[in-house]
């Protein structure tokens, strides 16, 4: 996991990523900004997902395999990965200061909704779909996407912020050790770039990978 050094990044504790092995400067997150980040391939796998629902309004055909490579992507990274490290290292600490408990509450039932969700689109057929499946699919996308907009903004704006202040700065550094291991086991050395690079594959599949195309045209 590596990210570019920000000023002042230092008042909330740090985590050195790769250092060592490549021999370059320095390159420090915080583990808070490590979820944030993940926060953001969630996003774009949200607007894949709005592709492929914008595509079945309009009778358009949609690549299968953009689909599942989605869904398959939100499987391994956002749920058994960046949701389990949430629920095993910020949402008992959390409940622990007693703050936050009941959004904590809200967050892990998504969490839990998320991935019935996605184990649903998954169970589907590969094309053709029937007009039955095509719209269980569309309900089950946009039932996603409302879901974690909300979700990830509120973890972002209102969870992630004060955790800093609930536990100390020795282990909330040691976080940054415990997520930088755990990605290392589940996607090796370089993993984030690796899930980036896989999220922008798809985009690229379905054409949407240009960003100038959303800026609206006034």
């Amino acid at each position: 996991m590596v990210i570019a050094a920000m000023a002042g990044v230092h008042s909330f504790g740090t985590i050195t990523r790769g250092a060592e092995k490549s021999g370059k400067s320095e390159e420090e997150i915080s583990p808070v900004e490590d979820l944030m980040r993940e926060h953001g391939v969630l996003a774009r796998a949200l607007l894949i997902y709005d592709e492929i629902v914008r595509r079945i309004d309009s009778g358009k055909e949609f690549p299968s395999e953009a689909l599942t490579g989605t869904a398959q992507l939100i499987q391994r990274f956002v749920e058994n990965y960046h949701e389990k490290l949430e629920e095993d290292y910020l949402f008992p600490r959390f409940e622990k200061a007693g703050k936050f408990v009941d959004l904590v509450k809200v967050l892990l039932e998504q969490h839990q909704a998320g991935r019935g969700l996605t184990a649903q689109i998954l169970a589907l057929p590969s094309k053709p779909l029937t007009p039955e499946e095509q719209n269980r699919l569309q309900a089950h996308l946009r039932s996603f996407t409302r879901m974690y907009r909300p979700h990830k903004a509120r973890e972002d704006t209102v969870l992630f912020p004060p955790f800093r202040k609930i536990v100390s700065a020795k282990e909330f550094d040691s976080l940054g050790e415990s997520f930088e291991k755990k990605e290392d086991e589940l996607f090796g050395e370089g993993g984030f770039e690796k899930i980036v690079d896989e999220v922008a594959g798809i985009e690229k599949r379905l054409g949407i990978s240009e960003l100038s195309q959303f800026t609206p045209k006034l």
